[in-house]
Order: structure tokens, then sequence, then C-alpha cells
């Protein structure tokens, strides 16, 4: 975290007890001083930044000119290894103490009546921003995209007070394009992608790798956008091969109020109509959708290439079900999380009387109860033979009519031939019992 100000004089945050807070004032120099709050963790107060040193000097303003005020330098080993700073290089004036040509990237130590300050000077213009052009890097990856740099952005380090070493932030922004899923509309729009990067090491850096081909814009950095010098860098069309895809499995539902319903998410009883769906990114050219038999898709008994597939379940058992997708070369690929899908064994029972217009809504219907029935026949006669209904649906029934009106109640007589899905084979035969109200 870091806080940029334009202005030349820069307050310290330790105050001396008793007294009105100290200064450090940072003159000279082309453009303004920038500084930093770091880290608590670090022991300084700030971190200044200067374009560069031509000019620039430091005035430390103490609560009084009678205070006793010292200056000593650290580097890497940090506080606990200070050195003088030349008492030659430095003027007073009242209560105003100025260090002249001071050394850049280097902490200092103001101590005033024995209380020190700590800060860090850091000269911009050993650590300049200089990238000039980007180039895709010749190895890619399917997750990260590796850009080439001319010029550098290399890390600059300051170091705390206990010799522990910090990265300034140059805030370095990249730019891009994308694609990102927009699940309500089931499709993939563009989006754009931005990043910071602290420095760029090696000439190179890496960012998620983009779904579609794209420009990269780089601007950089922090310091120079401050000073109104910000740089402006635009790529050579990248051309994506990172693959990723969204999938949904949706199952056809059935109104049949006597049909045995299951806990299962997909599947349950047979036949279970379920779609299945997807939507790829661009760079996807092999898509397919597996069954198997295994959860490890060792046995893959069927495959559709199709984004879209509907498929009737009619066999008990476990079906596990996947979406694969692919770049041209198949080195980059995408696999969607398995979709499982259980048929229950079949089931199926005839009730022996109901009561047609007896009370409407209670009882008024005929039908079986059932579970994964592939295939139903089912007829229904009366004492003669003489038959009164035919339906081919287990999850139809008989009203008790026959061409519009009721029948006299007594027993009738029902033949079914069905099928489940675990090959199971129904031969039924019984009675249907027509019962009236008393009242009726």
């Amino acid at each position: 975290m870091y806080r940029t100000l334009t202005v030349i004089t820069l307050f310290l945050l330790t105050t001396i007890s008793g007294v009105s807070a100290a200064s450090l004032r940072v003159d000279g120099g082309a453009y303004p001083a920038i500084t930093d709050s770091p880290a608590a963790s670090t022991g300084l107060q700030n971190i200044y930044i200067v374009h560069d040193l031509d000019g620039v000097s430091l005035t430390y303003t103490a609560s009084s000119a009678s205070a006793t005020v010292t200056w000593q330098s650290y580097g890497v080993r940090g506080a606990s290894y200070p050195e003088e700073v030349n008492p030659a290089d430095i003027s007073q004036s009242g209560a105003e103490h100025s260090l002249t040509a001071p050394k850049g990237d280097t902490g200092y130590i103001i101590t005033e009546n024995g209380k020190p300050y700590y800060f860090w000077l850091t000269d911009y213009s050993a650590h300049p921003f200089t990238i000039t052009a980007l180039h895709e890097a010749p190895d890619q990856d399917c997750d990260r995209a590796f850009i080439a740099t001319e010029g550098s952005a290399e890390r600059i380090i300051y170091y705390g007070i206990n010799g522990r070493s910090y990265t300034l932030d140059r805030d370095i922004t990249v730019s891009y394009t994308t694609l990102v899923p927009d699940i309500d509309n089931f499709r993939y729009t563009s989006a754009e992608e931005h990043r910071s990067l602290e420095y760029i090491s090696d000439n190179t850096f890496n960012v998620p790798a983009p779904l579609c081909d794209t420009y990269f814009h780089m601007a950089g950095d922090r310091f120079l956008r401050t000073w109104g010098m910000e740089q402006q860098i635009t790529s050579s069309l990248f051309t994506t091969r990172s693959v990723a895809a969204e999938s949904k499995a949706m199952q056809t539902t059935r109104d049949s109020e006597n049909e045995i319903r299951s806990d299962e998410d997909l599947g349950g009883s047979a036949p279970a109509e379920i779609t299945f769906s997807a939507i790829v990114s661009d760079a996807a050219v092999f898509t397919e959708w597996q069954f198997a038999t295994d959860p490890e898709f060792i046995d893959i008994v069927t495959r559709f290439n199709e984004l879209e597939t509907v498929h009737t379940f009619r066999d008990m058992g476990t079906t596990y079900v996947r979406f694969v997708a692919a770049d041209a070369s198949g080195t980059c690929e995408y696999y969607s999380d398995t979709y499982t899908v259980n048929i229950g064994q079949s089931r199926l029972q005839c009730p022996n009387a109901f009561s047609p217009g007896a009370s409407e809504g209670v009882n008024d219907e005929w039908k079986v109860s059932y579970q994964s029935i592939v295939s139903f026949e089912c007829y229904i006669f009366n004492r003669w033979g003489k038959k009164m209904a035919e339906f081919h649906d287990p999850s139809q029934g008989w009203d008790g009519k026959q061409g519009g009106k009721l029948v006299p109640a007594g027993v009738y007589y029902y033949v079914i031939k069905a099928k489940g899905s675990d090959g199971k084979q129904y031969n039924l035969s019984g009675d249907i019992n027509i019962v009236r109200s008393k009242r009726r």
C-alpha cells in the first residue's frame, strides 16, 4: 500500500514529547518528490522517491534551534550498522538542518535529542522504467500467458531498520481482452482484464492466459505517472491457446403423481431424458461429451461431439458423463466435473379398487404405481370380455368411463405387459373393483 504526494514538504509521523512535530523537506530536483507510507514492520516513517539526485537536498526542521540533531545512514545490513554522515555535508540555519548531495537508495537516521527518525531515500534514475516493446514469449503455458519485454522495469528494493528487504511497488498496469462466462445466458462474452505488476524480472512477465486473441497494453510506472511521463506500450497480436468451458445437465421432469420418486440429482426413474449442454472459449477445436461405466472413464461407451446433446437413460445402473475440450494441438485441455446418472430398479404395483364419481378428486382414477418402466401396455375389460380402456403410458389411468359415461359398479379386469429398466418383464392381471358410496 502506498500513497503519492506531489508537494515538496513531507511531514514525519513521529513527534517529540512536549514539542511540535518535526518535519523533513525535500528541496531541489526537476520533479517533486514522492512519498510512500511503508508498513509498520519496516520501522520506517517514510520512503521518499526522487526522480534523480541532481540538485536535491534534505532539510530537517527540529523542534527548536537548540535541539541536538545528528545524521546517520544505513544500507542492506539495517539501522543496527549505521554510518555517520559527513558533518561537512550538513548545514544549520536556526532549527533547520540541511543535507546537501544525499545518497540515493540509502536509509537515513535523524536523531533529535535522543529520538530517532528513520526514512529511506530512493533514486529513481538508478531504476528507470525503460520498456519499449512487448512480444509473445516463445514458451507458453495453457494457463498463463508469458510476455517478453524490451527494456527494463527491475525490482526496486529498500531495507527496513532490521535489514529486511522490501519491494517498492511500481504499479505497472497490464490490460488485455479475455472471455468470461455469462451463466445466465449461457455464453462467453468479452471483458477487459487488468493486472498490476510490482516489477518485471528477467524481461518477462506472465498473467492468466486470455481466452481469446488479444493485444497486451502496458502503462508504467506509477512514478512516471505522477511526474506526467507515463509510458504506453502495446504488443503484437497474442494468439490464445488456453481452453475453458462451462457445462450443465438439465433433466426433463414428468408431472406424474403415480411415478415413484427418488432422491437422485440426475436419473431416478427411467426413462430419464437429460440435456447436456456446454459453451467453450475460442481456442477449443475438439469437443466431446463422454459417457462411461466407471468414474475414471476407462470404459467410455458413448461419445457425442456436439456442444449440446439429449440422451435418454433407459437401463438400470450408473452412468458417468463429462465434457472434454481441447485446442487444435491437443496440448491444452479442459475436463468438466463428472455428472453421475443413477437409474433405479423397476417397480410396478396395481390397485384393486377405486371409486369414480363418488368424490371428485379422491380415488376417482385407477392408476398403477411405478418406477423405471420403459415399455407399458394396459388393457381393461368387463366381466364379459369387452374392452373398457387401453393405454400405453404408465402415467395414464382409467377414469371408470366408457363413451364418456361412468360404467356400473362391479368387478373389472386388467391385463398388463411391461418391461423395466433392469430388464424385468411384467405380465400382470387382476381384478379392479369399482365401488360407489352408499349415499350415492
